[in-house]
């Protein structure tokens, strides 16, 4: 993945814009084709999106990275916003197993939505990205993933 903290230099937020966000399991584990591991991510990005000042507009978990289209609803700092997701589902991923150790790689990638049509287009490759990787053959047979559009 790219160096996130070069590629944000100078990136300001803008409230109300869209991000499509890619979070990477450290060494591409696959620690979410785990039921419970993946249900505490669901529940994590529900909780936060209530806390957060942030609409998820929809996710998915893969089971070894998660796709998360969002929308700022204040002047929050994105690289702090997803540092704290990372944090809050790294202790509690930690707390369930009682370990200690790194959940996430060190960078994320993100995508500025810039148009409506983009919106739609975002929304629709991750909602896919089940079948594109062959997990299920319909869409409605993966459980770890929501649309506010459906």
């Amino acid at each position: 993945m790219a160096n996130t903290h070069k590629r944000l230099k100078g990136r300001c937020p803008i409230i109300n814009t869209f991000y499509s966000i890619t979070l990477c399991c450290d060494f591409r584990k696959p620690l979410f084709a785990n039921y419970l591991n993946a249900r505490l991510i669901a529940r994590e990005l529900a909780l936060f999106s209530k806390s957060n000042s942030l609409n998820t507009i929809c996710y998915v978990i893969m089971p070894d990275h998660i796709h998360w289209l969002l929308q700022l609803n204040s002047d929050s700092n994105l690289s702090n916003l997803i540092r704290k997701f990372k944090n809050i589902t790294t202790y509690k991923l930690n707390k369930l197993y009682g370990t200690k150790g790194k959940i996430w790689q060190s960078n994320y990638y993100d995508h500025k939505i810039r148009s409506n049509d983009d919106l739609i287009c975002q929304a629709r490759y991750i909602v896919a990205n089940p079948l594109r990787a062959g997990l299920v053959d319909n869409i409605q047979k993966y459980p770890y993933w929501n649309c506010i559009y459906l």
